[in-house]
């Protein structure tokens, strides 16, 4: 069945071949900040749409909201800007969409959430992972400290709200290398990469997978066709997030 979809955070690289796998069978609205990435949107058969997670007001994006089945947030500040641009971006402008998901009236959209692997309680050692994991996020919170924080508050306050169903998809490292079509999906291990592509297919499936509600879902590269590996997770209902 066609759905009415709005991406926000566009023109990023995930979120571009998430819109080239949605577009033939849905309709796409896609949340850009710069006019000049239009283009890009126009391309990939989607509606551009200018607003900033900085800028406009919560208003502005319940407006773009109403009437549509999915919203995915894959933004990010990346690099540019600092610290203060991570928390106005990663964790402002992520609140300010679930702000205006609850302010639709009517109906409100499902949210699916791009966040990243190991994004949680700093002081908190999951069980499974082993020496070479713990070694990963040691260096990688070193590295990029304020977007892991960031990303944490972010997802600390989606889970708390109620007022509309919302999944967490938590990618490992990015790559641009084909896609496999295989990933380890759950309780992983944070060592392997995951290519963009994978990504974005496993964001496709998730938007008829209204089971998947409530989970944060960590991805990594793996050896389990992703549509078997995505079902089982949502099916024994396992979430990685440690609050």
């Amino acid at each position: 069945m066609s759905k009415k979809v709005t991406i926000v955070g566009g023109h990023g690289n995930v979120s571009l071949r998430l819109t080239r796998l949605l577009t033939p069978k849905h309709t796409v609205k896609s949340v850009i900040r710069n006019s000049e990435h239009e283009a890009d949107i126009k391309e990939a058969s989607a509606e551009p749409v200018l607003l900033s997670l900085e800028e406009s007001p919560v208003s502005d994006f319940a407006a773009v909201f109403e009437g549509q089945d999915v919203v995915y947030f894959s933004a990010g500040a990346g690099s540019q800007g600092g610290a203060d641009r991570t928390k106005a971006v990663d964790f402002e402008g992520a609140v300010k969409v679930f702000d205006g998901i609850e302010s639709v009236k009517g109906p409100k959209p499902r949210l699916i959430l791009v966040s990243a692997v190991d994004v949680r309680d700093p002081d908190v050692i999951p069980k499974h992972y082993d020496e070479a994991d713990i070694a990963v996020v040691t260096r990688v919170r070193k590295a990029i400290g304020p977007y892991m924080h960031w990303k944490y508050e972010a997802d600390k306050n989606l889970v708390k709200r109620n007022a509309f169903k919302w999944t967490i998809l938590r990618p490992g490292g990015l790559t641009n290398d084909p896609s496999t079509g295989k990933a380890s999906i759950g309780r992983t291990h944070v060592t392997k990469t995951i290519s963009r592509e994978d990504v974005a297919k496993v964001l496709t499936l998730l938007l008829d997978r209204e089971d998947a509600a409530g989970l944060a879902i960590d991805l990594v590269g793996g050896d389990v066709p992703i549509e078997e590996g995505l079902d089982a997770v949502i099916k024994k209902g396992e979430t990685d997030f440690l609050g």
